[in-house]
């Protein structure tokens, strides 16, 4: 076997058993953040397990998508510069998958919390008064003081439009 056929089998060992490690590590710890978040054992092991297939199809996906190397291989140091810069990409693509599942379930969490905030943030201040008005007649304002509302009507002209009469001075 030449050069690349090694560098090729290496490569494929290292990003595989380096999948598979972080996959358990963010599995087992990654399962008391996710019983917070969705406050259900059933529903967090649920999502976890999601999780780790979507984990390991993305990651094995690029894995072996990335092993070509059109150049050919020379010499062993520069195959362990390939290979070097190959699983670089991969615990890259590893470190982004895992901040972005990190970043995705904290930010449904904080929204979580805050549909269960039992009180408001500001706390009221008092109620304006509801006025009750017979069934057909004008409403009034609750603003304006009783003598001053019967001022404030509009009254009809005989062009067909209405003024409105100012409250009298005081």
């Amino acid at each position: 076997m030449d050069i690349k056929v090694w560098m090729y089998l290496i490569y494929l060992v290292v990003s595989i058993g380096l999948t598979i490690w972080v996959a358990r590590a963010l599995s087992r710890n990654g399962q008391v953040f996710l019983e917070e978040v969705f406050a259900d054992e059933r529903l967090a092991q649920a999502v976890n397990s999601l999780l780790v297939v979507g984990f390991y199809l993305l990651n094995l996906g690029y894995v072996t998508v990335a092993m070509k190397h059109p150049d050919p291989v020379g010499s062993t140091s520069q195959a362990m510069e390939e290979l070097s810069l190959k699983v670089g990409l991969v615990l890259l693509v590893l470190g982004a998958l895992h901040s972005f599942n990190v970043f995705a379930l904290g930010r449904y969490r904080r929204g979580r919390l805050r549909q269960l905030a039992t009180h408001p943030p500001l706390a009221p201040v008092g109620r304006l008064p509801m006025p009750s008005t017979p069934h057909g007649s004008p409403p009034t304002s609750p603003l304006l003081p009783t003598g001053a509302q019967a001022a404030a009507q509009p009254t009809s002209q005989p062009g067909g439009g209405s003024v409105h009469n100012p409250p009298p001075p005081r």
